[in-house]
């Protein structure tokens, strides 16, 4: 099974139509950007995850490629429904990559839809990009599903924030997928841990950026070459136009730039460090 997380935005805000009497209803798959004419895929009504997540169940017998979208929701009690025009569903999804060969080609300047042999190396330049930022990182960039069973609740926390469940021993990034009431005061509960690369633009702009320089600077590359700047005479030398440089505006983000996302280790001072003289005892020389 296919499924597309929505979070739906109303008023230039992340909303929660769930709780407050709204439902996110449908979305239409369209097979061109104009969004009408025959809709390719309908689904709905999406399943709340979690606040702000909805999850829509696609049907499996699509195409891969690119679907332009329509999803309706009613942000809450009393309130007329609304039209999300901005959607784009790149398939397949669910593999483990970041980022789709769609979005590479975006990137590229390649016409849409791709050939089966365009997608082949655009995920194989993908799941290099990948590598390297887990090498960089030092961690992985999929989560982890893991599973509590007959766990007690905090008292005062919202049952979809992560705090709320005895999660000491997992020193990671927790988000709460799910969590099944059993009855007797304890719960079931479903989570992922780890950091999850596919909701970070920074993580997934770099990928991206990353697959698609490595496909322009292939010598063998048709898709996305550089603009010809100069050709000698007899086209005995060309010169290319370079990338912006670090900084400026349209530059390849760096790979520093995902510093923040690094895991540090944090190891406790085994004793108090002493205190230099004359602020303390912690020397040999003391004035008291």
């Amino acid at each position: 099974m296919t499924v597309y997380d929505y979070r739906p935005i109303y008023g230039g805000a992340l909303i929660d139509p769930g709780l407050n009497g709204g439902q996110v209803s449908r979305i239409d798959l369209y097979a061109t950007p104009d969004r009408n004419g025959t809709v390719a895929a309908t689904a709905g009504p999406a399943v709340r995850q979690r606040s702000t997540v909805y999850r829509f169940a696609l049907p499996d017998n699509l195409p891969d490629g690119r679907y332009w979208c329509t999803v309706t929701f009613t942000p809450g009690k009393d309130l007329p429904p609304v039209t999300d025009r901005t959607v784009k569903v790149d398939l397949p999804r669910g593999n483990g990559l970041l980022a789709s060969a769609e979005q590479v080609a975006d990137k590229l300047g390649v016409p849409l839809p791709l050939t089966a042999q365009q997608r082949e190396s655009f995920r194989d330049a993908i799941t290099d990009a990948q590598a390297d930022v887990v090498t960089y990182l030092g961690r992985p960039v999929v989560p982890q599903p893991r599973t509590l069973l007959g766990a007690h609740a905090l008292f005062g926390y919202d049952l979809d924030d992560a705090q709320a469940w005895p999660i000491h021993d997992l020193d990671d990034v927790v988000s709460v997928v799910s969590h099944v009431d059993n009855l007797d005061g304890t719960y079931d509960v479903q989570l992922l841990v780890g950091l999850d690369g596919a909701a970070e633009e920074p993580i997934v702009r770099y990928i991206v950026t990353h697959a698609a320089e490595s496909i322009r600077n292939k010598p063998s590359a048709t898709e996305g070459t550089r603009r010809v700047t100069s050709v000698s005479a007899e086209g005995q030398s060309i010169s290319y136009e370079g990338a912006p440089a670090a900084g400026q505006a349209g530059a390849p983000p760096e790979l520093n730039s995902l510093a923040g996302y690094r895991k540090y280790l944090y190891r406790p001072i085994p004793v108090v460090p002493a205190v230099p003289w004359p602020y303390g005892r912690g020397r040999r020389y003391s004035r008291w």
